[in-house]
């Protein structure tokens, strides 16, 4: 079962930033007090690093054991450990490594200089998601991209519609690199809390889009859902193409 979205606004992004990491927090904090070993999932691109570097001064950062958390990432591009184009770099240099995470526990795609394809990357990463339980995510943090993909799914691209799996190699991405690894939708949709990042006017359309539930081939995001919460956590320029009834403040 599959949840409504809900729209949340903040002022800009740094706020959105903020507020995020704030509620990452308070997430993590109530599924450890439940005895769980939470898995986290982040994306990369400004909003990305925005949420890891905010999460080094958000309140209640110390009531999270970050040796218990688990992280992933719901996409990678296909390019060598240290890459400054790769998610991970970009999050280890926002402070993600600051955190008291356990490197055991710090799940990256392997890149060409630990696989020998993208397919190949993207099945040694399905493997260890399949042993950590299934890759069912206790929060999915998502961007948007102007074109309406999230993770490397982008509308109308046959990676989108990849079925029976959990994670796909791209090729030929609309973006570069043109090779990267990305969590299947049928994966993404397992998740217990999925939260789409955005910010700026020219996520206007998209976030529109994913939120009115357009088709495939128009916006990715809107094909997927958490199955407790689905949250669209974005700043007043992002919410410009949406109706006044749809937003929280």
């Amino acid at each position: 079962m599959t949840t409504e979205s809900q729209v949340v606004v903040h002022r800009d992004k740094q706020h959105l930033a903020d507020a995020s990491a704030t509620r990452l927090v308070a997430t993590l904090a109530e599924a450890q007090t439940r005895g769980r070993e939470p898995h986290v999932s982040l994306t990369g691109g400004s909003m990305g690093s925005a949420i890891v570097a905010s999460l080094q001064t958000a309140r209640g950062r110390d009531t999270v054991d970050w040796s218990r958390v688990s992280i992933w990432w719901g996409d990678e591009r296909y390019l060598p450990a240290g890459d400054p184009d790769r998610n991970d770099t970009q999050n280890d240099h926002a402070g993600l490594l600051d955190l008291g995470l356990d490197p055991e526990r710090v799940h990256r795609v392997p890149g060409p200089d630990a696989s020998s394809s993208a397919e190949e990357s993207a099945e040694l990463y399905a493997a260890a998601l399949r042993a950590s339980g299934g890759g069912e995510f206790d929060v999915m943090v998502l961007g948007v991209g102007p074109d309406g993909h999230v993770a490397s799914l982008f509308p109308g691209h046959p990676a989108q519609l990849a079925k029976d799996a959990i994670a796909v190699a791209v090729h030929d991405s609309p973006k570069p690199p043109p090779d990267r690894v990305s969590l299947t939708l049928e994966c993404l949709n397992r998740s217990e809390r999925v939260w789409f990042l955005v910010a700026g006017d020219d996520k206007a359309g998209a976030v529109r889009d994913g939120v009115e539930g357009a088709a495939p081939e128009r916006s990715t995001a809107a094909q997927v859902r958490g199955l407790r919460e689905t949250l669209w956590l974005v700043d007043g320029a992002a919410a410009a193409g949406l109706p006044r009834d749809r937003l929280e403040h």
